[in-house]
């Protein structure tokens, strides 16, 4: 069984295409990500240890909580896989990428050909670089061995 971490934008259905195409394929993989309901990520730190007048603490608590959950599944990640999105900066991608290549994970990234200029260093530290979450289930049935 292979650990696939689902790194970045969560307002499409790019993670949902990347399950169904492991499920349909029959593939090995288990897949894990970050909280990808956005009020919840960013309210945990509140929810869970107190109200803050500053919204700098507020964002600080949370980052540091999610930060628990991310970085633990990255560093149990056989592959990282990074989709940086058409719309929304994505600033935590990008750090999950670092941080991915800073373990030595082999990093996939997702994104469409009109970003390969603004994300060329973080596609230099990849291993792949795919359009599609098709592509990406590719990649991961073909280095699996299930070339299907």
């Amino acid at each position: 069984m292979r650990n696939v971490y689902l790194s970045g934008e969560i307002h499409t259905d790019w993670r949902d295409q990347i399950a169904q195409g492991v499920q349909r394929q029959n593939l090995p993989v288990t897949l894990s990500g970050p909280i990808t309901d956005h009020d919840a990520s960013d309210n945990c730190g509140t929810k869970i240890l107190g109200d803050e007048e500053n919204p700098f603490w507020k964002d600080h608590k949370a980052a540091k909580i999610n930060a628990i959950r991310n970085r633990t599944l990255i560093e149990q990640a056989d592959v990282v896989v990074v989709r940086f999105g058409e719309k929304y900066r994505q600033w935590n991608a990008a750090f999950d990428a670092g941080y991915a290549a800073a373990m030595g994970k082999p990093i996939i990234t997702l994104h469409s050909a009109e970003h390969t200029h603004a994300l060329k260093e973080v596609d230099a530290a990849a291993l792949a670089v795919s359009e599609t979450p098709e592509g990406v289930v590719s990649i991961l049935a073909y280095v699996i061995g299930s070339q299907g």
